[in-house]
């Protein structure tokens, strides 16, 4: 029954036109914004009875792109004290979106406070509706499947929530995930609220128990670095090759990250016999992508609630940002090949949001993308190294015997001319000379302006440090406070004056003792 009505779900899915969703998606949105302070701050009443074209080129001209920042300034605060902003969740009621919003997600910014993310019942319903499709496909392209017959680990973030203002809360989108996940669900969804709760290094033990135990988990669903570090604590409890462990455990959903970097210690640890893996592209502001199985890439999924638009990676400026009205387009006009910076409309309320995630299309029938990573990129040498490059750089590092790089970070260091890297390694024989050399030549191979710069001497060798495997792990929990769950590393070091990789080059010149990781 369930799978004959996955099968049809999956059909439907695959036969829906991504371009008429679109069109008819951004209708949808802005009217149903239309009576909002937003939707009459620009005039969205009068575009709904224009053609799809006109009412696109009204829309650009009238609502600017904007970052969390500006958005933050300009409407989720406004009528609030500035001693809130990037503390506490704004209260907002008819404001960018109809109705009181009732959840907020909690992102953790790198160089900037916390940012609360508006999250509405409606857009927590798209998320479901894409959760459904994924397990829908997967099991009509795998009807042999176990997992309706079993369980799902999901590896969450903090599940602590903060109130807001009565029935608002906010929270890691992992806790409001769990809450207010539908009831029926829960038998479902292992691990249980108690173990959820513990702090990170418990709960990686309790999980890793928790799925030596119960041969009924056949999925696990999280972000690639800590699913490696739970498969590895199972294999360090079982003292046995994973395969042997954990017998039914079928696929693994990852997102949040490039698999790219952490592919090869994957095929280690499964000595090559994979479970099956599915890419998602999740955010807080929206969920865009996902894999189909037998398929190499993502389908970007432009049926949730979101209007995209896109703007090349060229025409964004030395910080990574479009300018307000930037030259974007929508889905039926990109480029297959050309990187993009992606630009999101909501039915949470957020408009011409800039999400600072960028991909790039390798096809437009159906739309596979790949996830090229954030709009950050190395350029403080004018090189625009971008961070699909820099994690390509590892992956081929992980391809030499015994690497298996576990965590990196790279910035640079403006007066020397050269990129500094942090490499967490397994072995402690490896020599940083040799590392330096792939990642340079990778590079150079990759990227046209950094192989110029680098026959130029404009920039210099990179310099590169090696770390023990959990190094950069306890830099991030000692430095930053935050580890596990949701918690990612950035790769490219996002501040302006390079504090992030100075800061962990420094924290490992004195080796941190009593953290156990």
């Amino acid at each position: 029954m369930l799978l004959s009505y996955a099968v049809k779900r999956a059909d439907f899915f695959n036969k829906r036109d991504p371009l008429e969703a679109q069109r008819q998606l951004f209708r949808e949105l802005l009217e149903t914004a239309a009576n909002t302070q937003f939707g009459r701050d620009n005039t969205f009443a009068r575009l709904k009875n224009l053609s799809f074209d006109v009412a696109y080129r009204n829309y650009k001209s009238r609502v600017p792109i904007r970052s969390y920042q500006e958005f933050m300034t300009d409407y989720l605060y406004l009528d609030q004290p500035v001693c809130a902003i990037g503390r506490s969740a704004p209260y907002l009621d008819n404001n960018t979106w109809p109705g009181t919003i009732k959840m907020y997600c909690e992102t953790s910014g790198t160089t900037a406070p916390t940012k609360f993310i508006p999250f509405s019942t409606q857009m927590f319903a798209e998320n479901r509706r894409a959760a459904l499709d994924l397990m829908a496909c997967y099991l009509a392209a795998n009807p042999e499947s176990k997992i309706l017959s079993g369980k799902i680990l999901y590896m969450s973030g903090s599940t602590h929530l903060n109130k807001v203002k009565r029935g608002v809360w906010s929270g890691d989108m992992s806790a409001l995930t769990l809450r207010f996940r539908p009831w029926y669900l829960t038998p479902f969804v292992e691990p249980k609220a108690e173990i959820s709760a513990l702090p990170w290094e418990e709960k990686l033990q309790a999980m890793a128990e928790l799925l030596l135990s119960d041969d009924s988990i056949r999925v696990i669903s999280g972000v690639p670095p800590w699913i490696i570090l739970l498969l590895k604590r199972c294999v360090e409890i079982g003292a046995k090759p994973i395969r042997e462990l954990l017998p039914n455990l079928e696929l693994i959903i990852h997102g949040g990250t490039s698999l790219t970097p952490y592919r090869n210690e994957f095929a280690n640890l499964f000595d090559g016999h994979l479970p099956h893996l599915l890419e998602l592209l999740p955010s807080s502001e929206a969920f865009m992508a996902f894999q189909q199985l037998g398929e190499a890439q993502m389908r970007l999924t432009p049926f949730y609630g979101v209007f995209f638009e896109f703007v090349r990676f060229e025409d964004l400026d030395g910080h990574g940002k479009p300018a307000p009205y930037a030259d974007a387009i929508p889905l039926e006009q990109v480029k297959v090949g050309q990187r993009y910076a992606i630009i999101l409309s909501t039915c949470s309320g957020l408009w011409r949001y800039h999400i600072g995630d960028t991909i790039r299309f390798t096809s437009i029938a159906p739309h596979f993308i790949e996830f090229t990573g954030r709009d950050r990129f190395l350029d403080k040498l004018e090189e625009k190294v971008t961070q699909g490059e820099v994690e390509q750089a590892v992956a081929n590092l992980n391809r030499i015997v015994n690497w298996n790089v576990r965590e990196f970070m790279v910035g640079a260091d403006v007066p020397k001319r050269q990129h500094q890297w942090v490499l967490a390694v397994q072995n402690e024989n490896l020599k940083s000379d040799d590392a330096r050399q792939v990642l340079d030549t990778t590079l150079c191979a990759l990227n046209a302006d950094y192989a110029t710069f680098r026959s130029q001497g404009r920039i210099n060798a990179p310099d590169v440090v090696l770390v023990p495997e959990d190094g950069i792990y306890q830099w991030s929990q000692i430095e930053r406070g935050k580890l596990g769950g949701q918690t990612k590393i950035p790769h490219i070091d996002p501040t302006p004056d390079s504090s992030m990789i100075a800061s962990l080059r420094q924290f490992h010149e004195f080796p941190p003792t009593g953290v156990s990781l």
